[in-house]
This record gives structure tokens, sequence and C-alpha cells, in this order.
């Protein structure tokens, strides 16, 4: 479980140190997305606003033996107008950050991109997953793989420099950038690698800042120091990086999953870009997801408030 990780458990660590993150938990109905927001609250790294509908909330509450004594309650008809609500609240400043509890991903979205009522600002918005594989010796992260489906190089560019910050929140100093194709070699005929070569020279030129970048990058000599040496690549990126940034949300979301489910990876997700973080995982994901992701959003929140970023 994604709590009981070592890598996990630094950032953790590091989160329970910091104030409490001010919540709003959009429609949790369910008991598992119910019950990773309580154990959120129970570490002290949220304090839950619940939106939506109340008897339902409370219902899902006693199915997961889950205690709301003390919890604040925003009540609402349906999700839809629970992802309204949550919004509204962040706009208001009532609340620093958003969880998905059980609705569907773009019924959230739809109402944190509204460009007039959402939560927008001047950067594309993207997500993050950050993911400890066990054969790998690092915390590692991905991009894009719930939000843009199919990025063109301007999105990509905030989808990387999105990336790159919040790997800075979470303590890597100096990320490493891999950007993902098919092969390693510059081609006309696969789209991905010009746009990951252009990335790399936009990082040259300064228009991506904070890390280092390499691309294109097959997957085998992205993350295996073996394979990097056997194809003779000179990188100072490949065979060790800290983010993977994937050619659209169909690859991205398929490697995930294999990683999760073949590869024993254990995995939080984050939307980047907006006013507040926003914790954003699959349905089917577990209460101890929702809690390292919980985590991800205290240190992000810690980072922005640090630089000057208000909700």
């Amino acid at each position: 479980m994604a709590v009981k990780s070592r890598m996990f458990g630094r950032l953790m660590a590091r989160a329970g140190k910091l104030p409490p993150l001010p919540t709003a938990v959009v429609h949790p109905v369910d008991p598992e997305s119910l019950r990773g927001a309580v154990m959120a609250w129970r570490r002290n790294l949220i304090t839950p606003v619940m939106v939506g509908p109340e008897a339902r909330i409370r219902r899902a509450a006693v199915a997961a033996g889950a205690s709301l004594k003390g919890c604040r309650f925003i009540a609402t008809e349906h999700s839809h107008a629970a992802a309204a609500a949550a919004v509204a609240l962040a706009r208001q400043g009532r609340v620093e950050c958003l969880m998905k509890g059980s609705l569907h991903t773009d019924e959230l979205m739809e109402a944190v991109l509204d460009r007039d009522t959402g939560l927008r600002t001047g950067r594309r918005v993207s997500h993050v997953f950050v993911l400890e594989v066990p054969a790998y010796p690092r915390l590692l992260l991905i991009t894009d793989a719930a939000v843009n489906i199919a990025p063109d190089l301007e999105t990509k560019r905030d989808i990387v420099q999105n990336a790159i910050d919040f790997a800075r929140a979470l303590g890597i100093t100096r990320p490493r950038v891999a950007v993902l194709s098919a092969v390693e070699t510059v081609t006309a005929k696969i789209p991905s690698t010009l746009d990951a070569a252009a990335l790399c020279k936009m990082a040259d030129r300064g228009q991506i800042t904070g890390g280092v970048l390499d691309g294109p990058l097959a997957f085998d000599n992205a993350i295996s120091e073996a394979a990097r040496r056997a194809k003779h690549i000179a990188s100072p990126v490949a065979g060790h990086p800290d983010i993977l940034v994937v050619p659209d949300m169909e690859s991205g979301n398929m490697l995930v999953k294999q990683l999760q489910y073949f590869g024993g990876a254990r995995g939080a997700g984050i939307v980047l870009g907006t006013r507040v973080p926003i914790v954003l995982t699959s349905r089917s994901d577990t209460a101890e997801s929702r809690l390292a992701s919980s985590a991800l959003a205290v240190l992000l929140r810690a980072a922005d408030l640090k630089s000057g970023k208000k909700a």
C-alpha cells in the first residue's frame, strides 16, 4: 500500500509537519473514496469539507466504518452540483485543495476548466502520476496520462513545466525529464519524435526551466542504464529519469496501469496548473492512494505559498 512504501513514507512524513490543507472532498459517496479522505483527515493532512448528497455520504461512512464527527458538509443533490460547489469554495478561498470522490474525472474537470467560473491559471492544466515502482530506485513521475488527450507542442511545453515545478516541490532539485516516443531517433514519420526534439530545444532556449530534458527516448533506453549503454546513447537523462513525458493520454494511461497491475507499482495522482491542487485518482484506486495523493497536495500547496501563489 502506498502509505507503507519507503519513498511515499518520506513524503508523508514531510507533509505531516505542515498545516492541514482545507480540502473540498467532491461527492465521496462510496466507501473507498470516503475512507481515503477520512484517513487523510486523521493523519492531519487535510481538513475536509464533504461536498455532495449528505445522506449518501453518511451511508458510505457507515459502510467504511469511518466517523464523520466534527466534519463540515456542503449539501448538494448530485455529483455535477457537487463539482460546481467545490470549485466555488476554492474560488472564494474557503478551501485550498479539491479531492475527487466517486464521480467521473470529466465531470469534475468540466467545472474546474470552466473559463468563467473555474480554476484556470495562465498555464495549461495537466496531471501527474507519482509512482513507486519496485524495480526502480526512485519515485517516477508520469505525465500527462489523465487530462490532455492529444496535446500539441505548446500544451506539452506546459505539461513538462508543470511536472518540473511539481518535482521540485517534492524536493527533486533538478529533475531529469525523458520525453518518450517509440524510438530514440528523430523522424518525420513519428510526430512525437519531432515534439520531443522541439521540447529539448525549448529547454535549451529557456522556454522550459528548472529541469534537464532529453528525447526522443524509447521506454527501454529512457528507464534502463543497460539499454542506454547497449544502444550507445549519450544522455544526461537516459537510464535514470525522474519524469516521463508520454506522447498522449492513451499511451500514458496504459503505461501507468501496466506498471501498477503488472509491475506492482504504488501510486498517487494530482492535477497541476490550477489555482489549487486537485487530488485526482481513479475511482478504482485504494484509500491509501488517495492518502498519498493528499500528501502530494500538501507539499505542492506549501511550495506554491512559498513562491507567492495564492488561490
